[in-house]
């Protein structure tokens, strides 16, 4: 009896050390960054994708989007997934459009065990005239996971020209 109970106890402890040294071997998950440095963080991320949009380079654009993503755009409905994302931009932006941020406008906030809001104003040029007179509002979630950033949701909203 007390052999079998060592044994129990024997394998009991060899299991914990396992999980122990594979707990041990994977990389502690960064956390969120909050206050300056979340709206730092944001900012460079929106830099990011839009540079990503600005240029056509969709598989960098469709690193920065969720699979599940929902965009809502006030003219154009709603569209669900990063590939039927990915291919409006292929669509209707590529080579047509370029995204400027609104100096000013960005506006980032937290959201507790998730990510953050991030609030703006962006204005849209023309490539063919080089005019820059359209503007809109927009919402962007993003979701902080295992180290990384993505927008989950999307809000495109208050399209309009200029002066309008």
């Amino acid at each position: 009896m007390c052999n079998r109970f060592g044994q129990i106890v024997a394998i009991g402890f060899a299991a914990l050390f396992a999980v122990s040294i594979a707990r041990a071997d994977t990389a502690p998950v960064t956390p969120m960054p909050v206050g300056a440095a979340l709206t730092t963080t944001i900012v460079a991320l929106d830099s990011a994708v839009f540079d990503a949009y600005n240029r056509c380079d969709l598989e960098a654009f469709g690193r920065y989007i969720a699979p599940d993503i929902e965009f809502y755009h006030d003219k154009g409905g709603l569209t669900r997934g990063r590939a039927k994302l990915v291919e409006s931009i292929k669509n209707a932006i590529c080579g047509k459009l370029r995204r400027e941020l609104v100096a000013g406008s960005l506006e980032v906030y937290p959201v507790k065990d998730f990510g953050a809001v991030e609030i703006g104003t962006h204005r849209f040029c023309d490539l063919s005239t080089g005019r820059c007179d359209a503007v809109a509002r927009f919402i962007h979630l993003w979701e902080y996971s295992n180290g990384s950033w993505q927008i989950t949701r999307v809000i495109s909203y208050d399209h309009h020209a200029l002066g309008a």
